[in-house]
């Protein structure tokens, strides 16, 4: 079986197959559950309904004072926009440093779903991704930025593949390439289709294939040499971020004010 992984193609014994990313659906039953434990629990920022043309889907917006941009938030796999590791820690703390956020529910499969399985639903981020920079243009001029962690990354990309391009100000990734044994990626990362700056973090205790691919990773986002772009190895931390959530934040939070003055 070839995946492409803009179009959707499956070609399975001999037959085409064209899906469009109207079909990817992902688990709602699920969506909906992880949804519910979160939705009335939030303190920080505000839960918000966006749409796509298919169906509306939660999010968090969390805005700062006097900010100088926002960050739309992309989680990794099965979890959602309040994740304690990752997410939670970046949707507020960003805040504190002068970025709004903007953390999304992604679509989401069974618990034991494997990279595998998440092939197929990759491009059922993309009109949630459409939507909620539709939504940020709507309220502000200022930058947007997309930051995506693990399986998240895979969706971005996806979204950057269909584009054909970046259409907004900037891109970070949080140990990107993120696969399980024997499931290697379907396609190169194509951070050369990125001309704005490109953040790349991942921790030193990160998973094997989000450190072998480092090299892969740079040699990819450093195609147009922008002089912003960095790649960033943060000693310690794993691929969860366990304990290490305020120096992610930081790191992020110092490469987006410098970038963005």
């Amino acid at each position: 079986m070839k995946i492409s992984s803009t179009l959707g193609k499956i070609i399975l014994s001999g037959t085409l197959f064209f899906i469009s990313q109207t079909t990817f659906a992902g688990n709602i039953e699920r969506e909906n559950r992880l949804v519910a434990e979160i939705e009335d629990s939030i303190m920080d920022g505000d839960g918000l309904w966006l749409k796509t043309k298919e169906r509306k889907f939660f999010s968090i917006f969390t805005e700062a004072d006097d900010s100088k941009g926002t960050v739309i938030l992309i989680h990794g796999r099965g979890l959602h926009p309040d994740w304690a590791d990752v997410i939670s820690p970046l949707r507020i703390g960003l805040v504190e440093q002068g970025w709004s956020t903007l953390a999304l529910q992604m679509p989401v499969l069974e618990k034991d779903a494997t990279y595998s399985d998440y092939v197929l639903e990759f491009a059922g981020a993309i009109p949630r991704i459409n939507s909620a920079i539709e939504y940020i243009k709507a309220e502000s001029n200022k930058p947007i930025i997309l930051l995506a962690h693990s399986c998240g990354a895979h969706m971005a990309t996806e979204w950057i593949e269909y584009k054909k391009g970046f259409p907004i100000e900037g891109f970070i990734t949080v140990s990107a390439g993120a696969t399980d044994y024997m499931q290697p990626m379907l396609a190169p990362f194509p951070y050369n289709l990125v001309k704005a700056p490109i953040l790349d973090i991942y921790g030193s205790e990160d998973t094997p294939a989000v450190i072998r691919k480092a090299p892969e990773r740079l040699a990819s986002m450093n195609t147009h040499k922008n002089p912003a772009n960095k790649q960033v190895l943060l000693k310690g931390a794993d691929h969860y971020y366990h304990e290490d959530g305020d120096t992610l934040t930081d790191t992020v939070a110092n490469w987006l004010n410098a970038t963005y003055k």
